[in-house]
């Protein structure tokens, strides 16, 4: 990790980004509440190895028109999700979720959906509860996930298989049942039809 990271101001900017989601989407009060509380406690969040949580990135990858989505099959997980993973520090968030993105799917030419550049925040962000892992140490925990929206054309892909099962083509409306508050932003915003 380099040298010129700062937890503590990324923790800020973590606050900042929860704060402005929240303005603008209507977040129900309470929602990241364990984010907010590991926010205040002064927690290494950007650290894989904290818990009772830390940050990750996801893509959801689009189609220009916003009809399709490509979706991951999860190896520990076994179930059809987009593509994400562990935030590394000190690379930025939408950094790291095109970097998640190509290295599950093997899509190339991604790029960040041009409403965050003119918004500056995410399209959702997301705290759920992963297994325990206890062949890696790990206890259950929160994967604070920070959600953004990638566009390329339609095409083929090459899944890292290490990593995923699978990577697939898929109507948007999938969403409905694997990310219910981002298709809800997106549609919105109408930034995916219908």
């Amino acid at each position: 990790m380099s040298g010129s990271f700062n937890p503590a101001a990324f923790r800020a900017q973590i606050r900042h980004l929860l704060d402005e989601h929240d303005r603008v989407f209507g977040v129900v009060e309470g929602r990241h509440i364990v984010l907010r509380r590991q926010i205040e406690n002064g927690d290494d969040i950007h650290s894989r190895s904290t818990f009772p949580g830390h940050v990750t990135t996801s893509a959801f990858i689009l189609d220009e028109a916003g009809r399709r989505i490509l979706l991951i099959h999860h190896r520990s997980l076994a179930r059809w999700l987009q593509p994400g993973g562990h935030y590394e520090a000190p690379e930025n968030l939408e950094a790291s979720a095109l970097r998640e993105a190509f290295e599950e799917t093997g899509v190339a030419g991604l790029a960040l959906d041009p409403w965050h550049q003119v918004s500056g925040i995410p399209i959702d962000i997301d705290s759920h509860l992963i297994p325990a892992r206890p062949q890696k140490g790990e206890p259950e925990h929160w994967h604070h996930d920070i959600r953004y929206i990638v566009r390329t054309e339609e095409g083929g892909v090459s899944p890292d298989l290490s990593e995923v099962h699978g990577a697939e083509w898929r109507d948007v409306a999938e969403l409905k049942s694997i990310a219910p508050a981002a298709l809800r932003n997106m549609r919105k915003l109408g930034l995916v039809r219908p």
